[in-house]
């Protein structure tokens, strides 16, 4: 990898946009470089969290052609994805949580990008901005979808239609980000909130759980959600880690989760077909 770095420990996969020369601008060789990146920490049974951030006081400025232009050619317009959706399609589809430490810039792709993260936690110096407008452009990512998910549609369409910069506490105001930090805090309250989740949480559960706010939500019925609820819930019986869960509040003690998404996410999830 030339254009992020990734690493493991303690059940933690950190990945880093790692241009810092560049303030992380965005490249197609760093989108296909995300995209591998994520897919390594969804298979791997070690890594239960994953952080995504940025080398130095920007996470993203947006994107970098300077090194060459898109490779639509390669495939053709009709069957190209373009690179942020690269990113931010694997993140969505994602069965661990991920959570987005910014600092300073994280315009165009650096706001794109994050939307499909479960956290992001930004510091007091950030600045957002979906920007396509004024410059002729288009949203990526798929960020239309999950902006007004975040943010609701009013506050969505002030931000892509004016294509305006804004600030943290905008942002934190609006929903899009979850909590600031000074700068030099933000990833190590990243890695807290990640521990939290690997000692309190189950695994198979948020993977479920994550998928289904994401899929299910925007249905036009609650039945067919109930329907699952019920099919999970009744699996409940047989699950150790149901059991776990239970025992561990009753007895005051962190859970021993040994539930793994490699063997034990249930086969039947409507979105496993696809």
């Amino acid at each position: 990898m030339e254009h992020i770095s990734y690493a493991v420990d303690d059940r933690i996969a950190t990945i880093t946009l790692n241009r810092p020369q560049a303030r992380n601008g965005y490249t197609v060789r760093m989108a296909d470089e995300l995209a591998e990146a994520f897919d390594r920490a969804d298979r791997d049974d070690t890594v239960r969290v994953v952080v995504l951030t940025g080398a130095g006081k920007d996470f993203c400025v947006g994107a970098d052609l300077s090194g060459g232009g898109l490779d639509v050619a390669a495939s053709g317009a009709e069957s190209w994805d373009e690179p942020a959706g690269r990113c931010s399609m694997r993140i969505f589809a994602m069965n661990k949580p991920v959570i987005a430490a910014l600092r300073g810039a994280a315009v165009g792709a650096g706001s794109t990008i994050i939307l499909p993260a479960d956290y992001r936690l930004a510091s007091t110096d950030s600045r957002f901005g979906f920007v396509f407008s004024r410059r002729g452009l288009y949203p990526e990512g798929a960020s239309t979808w999950f902006l007004p998910r975040l943010v609701g549609l009013g506050r969505a369409m002030d931000w892509m239609v004016s294509g305006r910069v804004f600030d943290a506490e905008e942002a934190l105001a609006a929903g899009m980000v979850h909590a600031l930090h000074d700068p030099e805090e933000v990833l190590d309250r990243a890695y807290e909130l990640a521990r939290e989740l690997i000692v309190k949480t189950a695994p198979v559960s948020v993977a479920v759980i994550r998928q289904m706010l994401f899929r299910m939500a925007a249905l036009d019925s609650p039945f067919p959600v109930q329907r699952l609820d019920s099919r999970l819930i009744a699996g409940c019986t047989t699950s150790p880690d149901a059991v776990e869960g239970v025992m561990s509040f009753l007895q005051r003690r962190d859970p021993n989760w040994t539930g793994t998404i490699a063997k034990d996410l249930p086969a039947y999830l409507p979105w496993r077909a696809h």
